[in-house]
């Protein structure tokens, strides 16, 4: 069978980490649009494999959690009940979980906003853990029972952190309205004052945005199947925790986190393909 050269296909991967889209990417290499695919759905297979032999037992002290919108082949008001039987179409979010201090990226989760998603997300990231970390989200109610679920009765430091926003009315459309204020709720345990803070998450919903092009707000870059959608999210987080230095950490967030000795390369994760 006729394969790539592995410089090809670090290439291709290398753009698609860096929010090229499918078609520039044809454009750029040379690739049709079928290998590009099916390098994405190779890698990406491979990266969550990779992540959950890899990040595990960790002793992290401070969870952030959020979620991240965007949707698959519809937004979910275009979205007819056909095409979201066939299509897997609407809205889709992507949890997240990170290190407050390793900027590691703990656990994702895709799917809807309902506690349903939320208790199989926390389960997962409660799985990761080997101490008693204290953990902050954003007011969603579908955390509180999760979390209590995953963790058990005052198993985790819990609290949430609400924004007040403004209501100027000459704000635009796609404008983010102002924060004005913030209230944070202690919800389970003694979560320390200083650290309820959701800002390292919602930086990490920016760098998704910036690195994956289907994520990108306003293009016509969107998914068009969960399927490769699931596939980019994995490579993202991969390529994030174990290949990309963090500027302010100097090292990778696995490196900082002790789950590696030195940052992998792009063509180390094209190397994940092989034996699968």
């Amino acid at each position: 069978m006729n394969q790539l050269p592995i410089a090809k296909r670090a290439q291709i991967i290398n753009l698609l980490v860096e929010g090229n889209s499918l078609r520039a990417i044809t454009r750029i290499t040379g690739c049709s649009i079928n290998t590009v695919t099916k390098l994405l759905v190779e890698v990406g297979k491979a990266c969550e494999k990779f992540h959950d032999a890899s990040v595990n037992a960790l002793q992290t002290k401070r969870v952030q959690a959020d979620e991240i919108w965007s949707f698959v082949y519809a937004k979910d008001k275009n979205a007819t009940p056909e095409l979201k039987e066939t299509k897997n179409a609407g809205d889709v979010y992507t949890w997240t979980a990170i290190d407050a201090d390793s900027k590691l990226m703990i656990s994702w989760f895709v799917g809807d906003r309902t506690i349903d998603s939320a208790t199989i997300f926390m389960n997962d990231v409660a799985s990761r853990l080997s101490e008693r970390v204290q953990i902050t989200t954003d007011g969603n109610f579908s955390y509180r029972q999760a979390i209590e679920s995953a963790f058990g009765v005052n198993g985790a430091d819990f609290a949430q952190l609400n924004k007040i926003y403004g209501t100027n009315p000459e704000v635009g459309r796609y404008s983010q309205p102002e924060c004005i204020g913030t209230k944070k709720t202690r919800v389970m345990g003694s979560p320390e004052t200083k650290h309820i803070s959701t800002s390292y998450v919602e930086r990490q919903n920016l760098t998704m945005r910036m690195h994956m092009r289907r994520f990108t707000r306003l293009t016509n870059a969107f998914s068009k199947k969960m399927e490769n959608h699931c596939h980019a999210i994995a490579l993202h987080f991969v390529y994030y925790n174990f290949c990309k230095v963090h500027k302010s950490l100097r090292v990778t967030p696995a490196m900082e986190a002790g789950l590696a000795k030195r940052p992998m390369s792009i063509e180390d994760l094209v190397k994940l393909t092989e034996g699968i």
